[in-house]
């Protein structure tokens, strides 16, 4: 079995750090080694073929391997590039290399997230359309941006993701880690529902709403931005609690440390309601179901370009100033 990537790193050689400092903030620099570079991609997306070949082309040189995800069709690559490609499963591939291009959006980044379970693999973010929340580098940047990133010149933000549980009774039914936002919300067609609020064993509220939204600070800019909830700052070590059009104008949104253990129990019998993971996973929940969160033990660590901020993809996605 492959040693994980960051345990290679420590084997093979140390990590060179050096502070830079630019007005406001302190840039920590490691070069890593980098010997084997994994690649997921958004399925079936034109660009693909042509974007994977040409990353072999450019790590190939460095003696640097590249190995994709299993969705993946490199047959289709093959023809189109003439570039052979090698292909594994997500469990392996994030097992086995010492860091993740993902290529695609938003998204992709997000699933990728839970891809990588428990296991601390840094990931860089190339999207093929405008600049995302999380995937900063744009695909004409791409190899620069690498280069950048094996010269030690990059800033590793490390996310806060949550665990969610879902119990029905004594039976643990689901459990997954998230990077945006734990949901639980009513159909169209159902009732405000009901769902009760605990905060490290304290009754927080009985909310009546449409919904309820648990955020990380990298999900506050998500569904918890439309229901009104706050722009938390990526670093801050927070969570977010938003009811959705809450019956009772008084509820507000609520921010709470993210080292505590939220209980969320469905109340209202009778409708149909759904437990959403970070927008891609759903859960049929019954009235009693019990949803545990708790901040993740690891961080989704996310490589960015030292000429790219924060406040910077805010103004370019939220338009302020326009």
């Amino acid at each position: 079995m492959l040693p994980s990537g960051a345990s290679r790193r420590a084997a093979d050689a140390p990590a060179r750090a050096c502070a830079v400092s630019t007005p406001g903030r302190v840039w920590l620099m490691d070069k890593l080694t980098v010997r084997r570079v994994g690649v997921l991609v958004k399925p079936h997306h034109p660009e693909a073929g042509k974007s994977i070949c040409r990353l072999l082309e450019w790590l190939a040189p460095r003696g640097i391997t590249l190995v994709v995800g299993p969705r993946v069709e490199i047959g289709e690559i093959a023809r189109e590039t003439g570039c052979a490609v090698e292909t594994l499963e997500h469990e392996e591939l994030a097992a086995s290399v010492d860091m993740i291009v993902v290529l695609g959006g938003d998204g992709t980044m997000i699933a990728t997230a839970r891809l990588l379970d428990n296991r601390d693999v840094p990931v860089v973010g190339v999207n093929y359309g405008t600049l995302g929340y999380l995937t900063e580098v744009r695909v004409e940047e791409m190899t620069d941006a690498l280069a950048a990133i094996l010269a030690g010149n990059y800033h590793l933000d490390r996310r806060v993701m949550l665990a969610a549980e879902l119990h029905r009774g004594t039976e643990k039914l689901l459990r997954n880690r998230v990077l945006n936002d734990v949901v639980i919300s009513k159909s169209a067609l159902a009732r405000i529902i009901e769902i009760e609020t605990w905060f490290n064993g304290q009754l927080v509220n009985c909310f009546r709403a449409d919904g309820l939204i648990i955020s990380t600070p990298t999900g506050s800019t998500a569904y918890n931005l439309s229901a009104g909830g706050p722009v938390v700052y990526p670093s801050m070590n927070a969570i977010v609690i938003t009811p959705i059009c809450p019956h009772t104008l008084s509820n507000r949104p609520l921010v709470v440390p993210d080292d505590a253990e939220i209980e969320l129990i469905l109340k209202t019998p009778k409708e149909e309601v759904v437990l959403t993971l970070d927008g891609q996973v759903g859960y049929r929940m019954e009235v009693g179901d019990r949803v545990l969160i708790s901040k993740s033990r690891t961080t989704f660590n996310l490589m960015q370009p030292l000429n790219r901020n924060y406040f910077e993809v805010l103004r370019g996605k939220l338009k302020w100033g326009r």
